[in-house]
């Protein structure tokens, strides 16, 4: 199954009430402010819509398309894990999610960096935004990924595949220490053993790429049996 990494919070609003872009400030990460021929607000690429000229950096659903087939986006992606009091892994959260299509599987904590946002911010963000507010992930002052996952449009490249993008994922193992009610299209949270997380019957419900992506968070905290 080809792994699609998820959107942003599809509820998030810009201050006047309208939903903000999926890549806010992609425009400005280009340094566009509108293309020759192009004046700033007529919603070509690379250029607001006049909706959202307040805000030059987002883009149309159009744009991120176009972004998406010229341009690596940047992920970040965290397994939540419950740990003892001296800090092995004693539970592995796997979340029960809906897709754009409909679909229902097993992921992770995903989505994508910002423009302008520290990849620190970006993780605690979407472990909030999935898990909710009262998770409390306990994060590092410099998280460091475990690994570097890249999903490609062309299946067989690496072990990771999304149909739609070139998707570069910083891939983090985040305690969590609180209450974990999961919002937006997680529709739950599964609290496993590191050995049901890394089973085969696992692997079969998850989306493409991902029970690799398990399986190597569980080693590089020593809990892959």
């Amino acid at each position: 199954m080809a792994v699609r990494t998820p959107d942003p919070d599809p509820n998030e609003q810009g201050d006047d009430g309208t939903p903000r872009d999926p890549l806010e400030g992609f425009g400005s990460a280009l340094g566009q402010g509108g293309r020759p021929g192009h004046p700033v607000g007529d919603g070509s690429f690379g250029s607001p819509t006049p909706g959202s000229a307040a805000n030059p950096g987002w883009l149309t659903e159009i744009e991120l398309a176009e972004a998406r087939r010229r341009l690596p986006i940047l992920y970040v992606e965290a397994v939540p894990v419950r740990t003892d009091g001296v800090g092995a892994v004693t539970q592995v959260g796997v979340l029960l999610r809906a897709t754009p299509l409909g679909e229902i599987t097993r992921s992770i904590v995903s989505g994508r960096v910002r423009y302008g946002e520290t990849v620190r911010d970006a993780l605690f963000r979407h472990v909030e935004n999935d898990l909710g507010p009262m998770a409390f992930p306990q994060l590092p002052p410099q998280p460091v990924p475990f690994t570097v996952a890249e999903y490609f449009p062309i299946p067989g490249i690496s072990a990771f595949h999304d149909d739609r993008q070139h998707a570069v994922s910083l891939a983090f193992v985040v305690p969590v220490t609180g209450t974990c009610e999961p919002r937006q299209d997680a529709l739950e949270v599964t609290w496993m053993t590191p050995e049901e997380a890394s089973s085969a019957s696992l692997a079969e419900e998850m989306e493409g790429g991902r029970s690799t992506l398990l399986r190597l968070a569980l080693a590089s905290v020593g809990a892959l049996r």
